[in-house]
This record gives C-alpha cells, structure tokens and sequence, in this order.
C-alpha cells in the first residue's frame, strides 16, 4: 500500500459529505455495525465475519447528529496526522477531540470509549487499520528469538535484548524480517512467565520464539503472530491459564473477536494450537492442591464460552469445560512452579512439544 492511499481513503469520505451538503441533502455517513447481531463464523475459513449490515448515521438526525460529528472530527484528526507524517496513540486522539461544540455546553466527546469506537467506525469505512491511519495502542508485549528485523531504519536482533525482550509496537505491518531461525512460535498471556522462559533461555535450548503480553492479545500482537505464520510457516502455540479467560485468549487468537470481526482476515490463525494449561496436566503433575476455586463470574463466562458454535461441537474443550467445572476450581500457569521454579521450562513445556501435546 502506498502512502497516498490512507490519506485518499479519507477524502473520500469527506468528499462524500461535501457533494451531499452541495446537493442541499442531509449529510449521511453509512457505517457497517459491529455488532453481535450483524457477525457470523464463517465454517470454511473458520473465523469470525462482519456481516453487511450497515446503519446511516445523519447530521440533521438528532439521534445521530453528535456521533455525526465525532465521525468527521477524527476522520479530520487523521488526516491530519497522515498529511503531517506523525503517529497519536488512542489517548492523544481522545484529547485532541475533546472539545466544547460551540455556542452549546456540549462536549464533542466525554470520554476516550467515544473516540476509540469511532476510530474502529473509520476503520470500517476506509478499508484500513487504525495503524495505517496513524493511530496506535499501547504496548503490552514482549518477543525474544533468534530474529534479526528492520524497524524504520533500525536493525534490531530479538536474540539480544537483556532481561526484557523486544517491546511489540502497535503497528507490526512496516516491520522487515531479516532472519528467522525458529522452529515455532509460543505465545504466553503472561509476562512473568514469558521472563521466566526467558531468563532460563528456553527459547534458544528449544529453537523457538517466545511471545508475551498481559492478559488479552493486543491487535500488534495477534498481527505479529499471523506475519510469522502466513511468511514463515512457523506453527503457533498457546499457553495461558485453564480458566474461561484462558481458553477465550485461546480462542480470539484462532477464530477472531466479535468485535473485530472486520479484521479477521489480517489477525486470525485458525491452524493455531493450545498447549496447556489442560486438566490432564492439572492431573498428571500432581497440581490439584494448587487449583483455585472458580467464582460464579467464572462459571458464567465458561457457559458462555462453551455455547460458541466453534467449542460447542468440540469434544476435547467440551471435556475441559466439563471437568473445571466438576472440580469447581481453576488452574494458572504459575502452579507449575510447585514443582520447582523451571519445570515449565525444563519438563513441561519440552515433554508438551516432544509429544505434540495439545488440543485444537
């Protein structure tokens, strides 16, 4: 994509609006809904899809006329940053935004949730992500391997970044490997435990690249993980916590979220595989004095999760949901330490690998 495309798309939109106001029309943005009722799972490709509803967002609606106007405020503030060359996180965005309308005691937006929906919007209407718009995320996750990339300029090497490993951006897309020399890709929720792997150098006495954030995967993340698959068929493995929020982790990575249904194509990984934690482990090592009792939030959330139409039909996590909840309990990565604090790295995870242990 070249540089003059983002910048294009949003003119288009403006122009749009422009032709509408010279027409004597009452303006109107069409914005595709993103919500649960308008996405579907797609069983062929197996992830997550928008649907092609849409609603009409219009200036002299009084419904609409102040989302109206956020639209054309950010939609404005990104071009901005496209014309000037310059990046804003979310946040920025929100601040730049936030404003008095005037002769009103209106506000434009009151809070950063606002602006943050309407850049998704935005992205739905452009055809582009919030990064090629210029808009990014925090940080929230670290990579260490034997990888050489290029990052505006900079040569940097994932095998050689101390105690931290290499902090993800939010955009991944301008990113050129240099050299990849692994044999797979281990994403961890956890940046205690991806520090644990990394001090015990696990990724070099395994050949692998190891992945962190903390808690959910962040879109740089997801997108990261799907470049290494798509360019260098590298298989992707997941370790997170045997709970609800662990296997939906899980599940975001493989099939997609609702909400960014849209984007499916560019941050799924349907091959993508769970390795643990699962309760054969929980019983195999001697782990159930270290389970921690599930709270009605967590039950809710695991019925929840076992209805969606791609676990549903899935015998092996059916059983896992079965039996967390038998036991009424919970189990994190962490309770591997009980067993000496590099099992994970010295056992665990090589004997998982070795014997291609793991749930689909």
């Amino acid at each position: 994509m070249t540089k003059e495309k983002p910048i294009e798309k949003i003119k288009e939109l403006g122009a749009s609006i422009s032709k509408q106001i010279l027409k004597g029309d009452n303006p109107a943005i069409d914005v595709p809904i993103r919500a649960l009722s308008n996405v579907f799972f797609d069983k062929k490709s197996k992830t997550l899809q928008l649907g092609e509803s849409s609603s009409k967002r219009s200036f002299f609606n009084i419904a609409h006329a102040k989302k109206f106007l956020q639209t054309v405020e950010v939609a404005k503030i990104e071009k901005d940053l496209l014309d000037s060359g310059k990046h804003a996180s979310l946040r920025d965005v929100f601040y730049m935004a936030k404003r008095t309308i005037p002769n009103t005691s209106v506000n434009l937006v009151d809070m950063q949730q606002e602006s943050d929906e309407i850049i998704q919007d935005l992205e739905l209407i452009s055809g582009l992500s919030r990064e090629q718009l210029h808009v990014n995320a925090n940080k929230m996750g670290s990579v260490a391997g034997n990888v050489v990339i290029e990052d505006r300029g900079d040569t940097i090497d994932w095998g050689k970044l101390g105690s931290g490993g290499w902090s993800i951006p939010s955009n991944v897309e301008e990113i050129k490997f240099k050299k990849v020399n692994a044999n797979f890709v281990l994403y961890m929720e956890k940046a205690a435990i991806f520090e644990r792997l990394l001090e015990d150098k696990f990724h070099e006495k395994q050949k692998g690249i190891i992945l962190s954030s903390q808690g959910q995967t962040t879109r740089g993340i997801r997108r990261l993980l799907q470049r290494l698959y798509e360019e260098f068929e590298l298989p992707i493995y997941v370790l997170a916590d045997l709970d609800p929020w662990g296997a939906y982790i899980y599940s975001v990575i493989k099939y997609g979220s609702i909400n960014l249904a849209f984007f499916s194509k560019k941050l799924t990984i349907p091959s993508v595989k769970y390795l643990g934690i699962t309760c054969n482990d929980v019983e195999r090592y001697n782990l159930k004095k270290n389970l921690i009792k599930l709270k009605d939030t967590d039950i809710k959330r695991m019925q929840q999760i076992a209805d969606y139409e791609w676990f549903k039909d899935n015998k092996e996590w059916q059983n896992e949901f079965k039996i967390m909840k038998k036991w009424g309990a919970k189990a994190e990565i962490q309770a591997l330490s009980a067993r000496g604090i590099s099992f994970i790295t010295d056992k665990y995870l090589p004997e998982k690998l070795k014997n291609k242990d793991f749930l689909e």
